[in-house]
């Protein structure tokens, strides 16, 4: 006859929390303040955009406006003046366009091969290769501005929309080769082994087997690349050319260009407006974003 024992039961070490204590409280109201804080400006520049100019001049900046119109909004996007002509800033916006989508496609393209080579493919100068990648990205825009000007005016490209896709792809290429670099480093190599005795070479092994594990990573660059390259006003001023300014460098434009009244409604209409995309992005594509660095983004 066997003795049979038995184990005690777990005990909680730590007993149940009150829902109201402390520092719950404290951690809510600092929560509270964090997102007021944040929140603010963007209420009054909403609140702004909605109010007719004899409302502002009262000044009650925090007041809801009696009297909501979307005057300001459609003056901003159609009719604005953005220097000498009042076009609004619907021409910076396809202008933005033209320029993010071919820099963040090249920029992500060659990064993602980049690491890809630099994390399978090793060579006795991909160290080097690597480390230098890792300088250029954290070299201030100001001190590649003249030589990028100097070069691409030689090449005949200054002032144009090749040029800036071009030097939003060569700024982006070292911290999306870093990204992609380490994602793929933290990957299992035997895939990679495997892939190479089936017969796959570097160009299959990539696109067929590399690419289509790295969405994660992907979606990470794209928001980074998007953000950034729409966000930029220094690159955009000095490279686009006339033509091709962007949104950043257009509202810059609409905000200093004044022949009588100030129009804040209009102004801060046309803030919103530049910035929607990037705030677009983020509120959509969030959660993947924090699962694309979970899954391998700060690795390696």
């Amino acid at each position: 006859m066997t003795a049979t024992t038995t184990l005690p039961r777990p005990r909680n070490l730590r007993p149940p929390q009150p829902w109201l204590s402390p520092a719950r409280l404290g951690i809510y109201a600092f929560l509270l303040i964090s997102a007021a804080f944040f929140l603010l400006p963007l209420y009054v520049m909403v609140v702004t955009s909605l109010k007719p100019m004899e409302e502002i001049r009262l000044g009650q900046i925090f007041a809801l406006p009696s009297r909501p119109s979307l005057d300001a909004w459609v003056a901003a996007w159609s009719s604005a003046c953005t220097g000498l002509k009042c076009e609004g800033i619907q021409v910076g916006f396809w202008n933005s366009l033209k320029i993010v989508i071919p820099s963040t496609v090249l920029s992500i393209f060659i990064g993602a091969l980049n690491g890809y080579a630099l994390a399978y493919w090793r060579r006795p100068w991909a160290g080097w290769f690597f480390a230098v990648l890792l300088l250029g990205a954290f070299i201030p825009y100001q001190v590649h501005l003249y030589p990028l000007v100097r070069g691409l005016s030689m090449l005949g490209l200054f002032s144009t929309l090749p040029a800036i896709v071009l030097v939003h792809t060569i700024f982006g290429m070292p911290v999306m080769t870093l990204l992609f670099r380490n994602y793929y480093a933290s990957l299992p190599e035997e895939l990679v082994k495997a892939a190479r005795i089936d017969g796959g070479g570097f160009w299959r092994i990539f696109f067929q087997l590399m690419l289509p594990m790295s969405t994660p990573i992907v979606i990470v660059a794209v928001i980074m690349q998007v953000t950034g390259i729409w966000n930029d006003f220094l690159l955009g001023l000095v490279f686009a050319g006339r033509e091709n300014l962007p949104m950043t460098v257009q509202l810059n434009n609409i905000i200093n260009t004044t022949t009588g009244e100030r129009l804040y409604n209009v102004n801060m209409a046309a803030t919103i407006l530049t910035s929607s995309v990037p705030l677009f992005i983020y509120f959509i594509s969030g959660r993947w974003f924090v699962r694309g660095i979970a899954a391998g983004a700060v690795k390696g």
